[in-house]
């Protein structure tokens, strides 16, 4: 079994720790703590995205450790996300700024592992109040997305500085392949749901053939998504 400390190395040489802690649900006002503890509990992993809209308190948390002496910058693994209404108008130029928006917004200076969250464009709500619109009706809207286009524009948040790896999320073999035949720079990693209910073994031995590495999101399952459980025993 993984330790916190264990790591595994990426295709840019680099080690990603086995173990990190994941901030998608966190309520606002909690995350900050939780990363505060998780911290002096030894990990070094951390995970969000500018969708969770909790980047800004992920990073107070950071720069308190870093100022504490608790840890260095260097001995933290820093992991956010693009997400696809920031990639709609489909530009090289608006991966970078949503790049610099989760750096500033984290305030570490470079991430370790960007990735695409998703294989899709979001479009803009019209009413501004929601980044994915239709998604609380239950009819999330999309809208056309240059896959080969945005991963340019990832390779060239690498090239500026703004982060060391990167990589793609809820993403299948097929859209894998299609992005890895047209890079400049290999996925380093992909990051999916993946637990006893969603094994994904076909998927990650796909990923290791490649050498990238494979990190399980939701390990104990989904909590936000019951409806795809209920009345599924593990014994199944």
């Amino acid at each position: 079994m993984a330790t916190i400390s264990q790591g595994f190395p990426l295709l840019n040489g680099r080690q990603m720790p086995a173990i990190g802690l994941g901030s998608w649900q966190s309520k606002p006002g909690d995350v900050e703590k939780a990363v505060e503890e998780a911290i002096d509990a030894g990990y070094r992993h951390i995970d969000t995205a500018w969708a969770y809209q909790n980047e800004a308190e992920i990073g107070r948390a950071v720069q308190k450790k870093i100022k504490d002496g608790v840890v260095k910058r260097e001995d933290l693994f820093i992991v956010s996300k693009l997400f696809g209404l920031q990639a709609a108008e489909n530009s090289v130029a608006a991966v970078i700024k949503a790049c610099q928006d989760s750096v500033q917004n984290l305030g570490v200076g470079a991430l370790d592992l960007y990735l695409n969250h998703g294989p899709f464009g979001i479009p803009k709500d019209p009413t501004g109040k929601s980044i994915w619109p239709g998604m609380a009706e239950g009819k999330p809207q999309f809208c056309n997305y240059d896959h080969a286009l945005i991963w340019k524009g990832l390779e060239a948040c690498v090239d500026k500085g703004l982060t060391k790896a990167i990589g793609l999320s809820n993403y299948n073999s097929k859209q894998i392949q299609a992005v890895w035949d047209t890079a400049r720079i290999k996925p380093a990693n992909l990051q999916v749901e993946c637990h006893a209910y969603l094994q994904q073994k076909k998927l990650f031995e796909f990923c290791k053939e490649k050498g990238m590495t494979f990190t399980a999101y939701a390990p104990l399952g989904s909590p936000g998504k019951p409806m795809r459980y209920s009345g599924y025993l593990i014994s199944n």
